[in-house]
């Protein structure tokens, strides 16, 4: 059982819940977004409720699925859902001070359950980069929150299909959610200056087939990224940053 009674018990267990169902909200209006868009696309009902159920990273189902759909070749399926998801490298990288000690078996079933919105509440609640009480079952009520809301909104948008009155709104609820979550990760210049970079690639790559622009984005997001992040220490060596 991924969750212990001790953490289940734990006061910061509850906090971690009570903070995330503050953005619940955002959560399950972009996991019906991706419910629906799987199902509309033709992949069928078998393998969008496997994609739901075992990607658990909405912005690469959106991604990959209409690749999917458009017989895309499988090298451009996998890459495009390897591109979109390096985030999580540096998610990982960021917990690993916190969760190292942790046995391996573990740490892998933490890494399933990461998502964008427990680490930016997580490191919010735990801004120091070491071991502490109360982390863990933190982590836990905020990811099984944030899991329930997702697949309950996904597998919901799966099964009511196209009974959703497009005049809702939802896709473009769903993507003010993604793009408040987005805002959010960008804390200084060596965010927002890969992300503005990241946009402008996008837009001017826009037509290129399979959505390769999403992949040209993605490059000149982590190129411009490793150039801020290896330029640091020669900026500091220059006395040009403290």
């Amino acid at each position: 059982m991924p969750v212990s009674d001790a953490h289940w018990r734990h006061p910061e267990f509850r906090r971690g819940a009570r903070e995330m169902i503050g953005i619940a909200l955002g959560i399950a209006a972009w996991g019906l977004v991706t419910g629906v868009a799987m199902i509309n696309s033709g992949i069928g009902l078998p393998l969008a409720l496997m994609m739901s159920l075992l990607v658990f990273a909405g912005s690469a189902q959106l991604a990959t699925v209409a690749l999917i759909a458009s017989g895309a070749p499988l090298w451009v399926v996998w890459a495009t859902a390897i591109c979109v998801n390096l985030r999580f490298v540096i998610f990982s990288a960021q917990w690993r001070p916190y969760f190292a000690h942790l046995p391996r078996r573990q740490r892998a079933l933490l890494s399933f359950f990461t998502a964008d919105l427990n680490y930016v509440l997580f490191m919010r609640r735990f801004p120091q980069a070491q071991p502490g009480p109360g982390q863990l079952p933190y982590f836990w009520g905020g990811a099984i929150v944030n899991a329930v809301a997702w697949h309950a909104s996904s597998l919901a948008g799966i099964f009511l299909g196209d009974r959703i009155p497009a005049h809702w709104g939802l896709g473009f609820a769903g993507t003010m959610a993604l793009l408040g979550m987005t805002c959010t990760l960008l804390t200084d210049r060596a965010t927002w200056i890969p992300a503005a970079l990241a946009v402008a690639a996008a837009v001017a790559a826009y037509a290129l087939p399979l959505k390769m622009n999403i992949l040209v984005a993605i490059a000149a997001a982590v190129a411009m990224g490793l150039v801020i992040d290896h330029s640091r220490p020669l900026r500091r060596g220059l006395g040009l940053e403290r």
